[in-house]
């Protein structure tokens, strides 16, 4: 099975980055192992999501958006689905790409030190531009098992030091708890999991792969295996900040120096190895993915058409500007979370909807127990997509 792990490797490697990081030591460090059910959680509605989505991919050999703008008889609906995807993918991942190179950064500061860093965000972009500039989707997928593997090592690593209680991580896991101020967490850990913009990623990467119905099946473990791995990297982090002598963090980096009194310089470079691969990984997924929505929604012809290369330059070259120059683009954040708050749920629903039908689906459309699961998945979606506006706006 492991060798036919693809496209879900790359999904797995979009969610784990320097955002999910963040989010789960903070989590670690405020509330020890309480929300390692919170995590179990979002990866299996993340795995339910993109299983569905790859479906879609493989069985139609078209990208989502493209399936979803067939489907959609009204115009004016179909237009401001399009709009309103096209608007929260392409602002919502240019605003966020400066975060995943700055990931890497800090990794590579971590391995290298501060000497040279004004020159760090450069040097990933150059890395992440030529990989996607001279790389078809084989030769990415190779160099991402490779990075997903040593940041799931680094990471496992890192969490086995620290010797966590066993017991108490399979209560917590299982058990769910809401400790007081830990609701907010809560929403971070799924939404950070759960992407809208991986839903189209999935879609698009799966057909450069499979070309066949009898690849369902194959297309189905690649998800479930790629992303329990994604989660499992999720889970470790968590668990290495529970275990770790700290009570505050600015950043990821603080975990590391919080563990060396207890381990040395070795956890340093865990830590720093697993965010620059991190950082790397989710600083060509963002831009790939603006750019597979772009031509999902507008009908270009796929990774060598010069318009989708162009958006995943422009992605790219925002990121590495923005945190060059230290540029906080505040108001274009919130506006990427807001529309992101509504896209989720747009999409979970315009997915479920999909896979539900015969025209489309054929014979391999949803089952009953995949769509009970699916309307739950739905309607957390809308609560996750209500509080996460309700946050930008203040009102939580």
């Amino acid at each position: 099975m492991f060798k036919k792990i693809g496209p879900g490797i790359l999904v797995a490697a979009a969610f784990v980055g320097p955002g999910t990081i963040t989010v789960c030591t903070l989590a670690g460090v405020h509330f020890g192992y309480s929300l390692l059910w919170a995590v179990l959680v979002s990866v299996i509605a993340t795995i339910i999501l993109q299983e569905m989505s790859g479906r879609i991919g493989v069985f139609t050999q078209k990208g989502l958006m493209e399936v979803v703008k067939g489907e959609i008889g009204v115009n004016w609906v179909r237009n401001l689905v399009i709009a309103l995807v096209l608007f929260a993918i392409l602002v919502g991942n240019a605003a966020y790409e400066a975060g995943n190179i700055g990931g890497a950064t800090l990794g590579l500061e971590g391995l290298l030190g501060d000497g040279f860093s004004q020159f760090y965000p450069l040097f990933v972009g150059v890395m992440a531009f030529l990989l996607l500039w001279f790389s078809g989707y084989k030769t990415l997928e190779k160099v991402f098992v490779a990075l997903v593997g040593l940041m799931g090592v680094c990471f496992l690593i890192a969490a086995l030091m620290t010797k966590p209680d066993a017991l108490n991580v399979v209560q917590n896991m299982f058990v769910p708890n809401l400790p007081d101020g830990g609701l907010l967490t809560v929403i971070a850990l799924v939404g950070t999991t759960v992407v809208p913009y991986n839903l189209f990623l999935h879609a698009s990467l799966v057909k450069e792969k499979w070309k066949s119905h009898d690849d369902l099946k194959t297309a189905k473990w690649d998800t479930v295996i790629s992303i329990g791995l994604g989660g499992l990297v999720s889970m470790s982090i968590l668990i290495t900040a529970a275990s770790a002598p700290l009570s505050e963090v600015t950043n990821v980096m603080d975990l590391a120096v919080g563990l060396e009194p207890l381990f040395g310089k070795s956890a340093i470079y865990f830590i720093a190895c697993g965010l620059l691969a991190a950082g790397i990984t989710s600083a060509i997924t963002a831009p790939l993915a603006a750019a597979f929505v772009a031509s999902s929604c507008l009908g270009w012809e796929g990774m060598q058409d010069k318009r989708f290369k162009l958006i995943w330059m422009v992605i790219l070259f925002l990121g590495v500007f923005f945190l060059s120059f230290d540029i906080k683009p505040i108001q274009v954040i919130q506006f990427a979370q807001v529309a992101n708050g509504m896209v989720l749920p747009i999409m979970a629903i315009l997915l479920l909807w999909i896979v539900n039908r015969t025209s489309v689906m054929g014979n391999n459309k949803n089952t009953l127990f995949q769509n009970i699961i699916g309307f739950a998945i739905v309607a957390f979606s809308i609560f996750l997509g209500v509080k996460s506006i309700m946050k930008v706006l203040g009102l939580v």
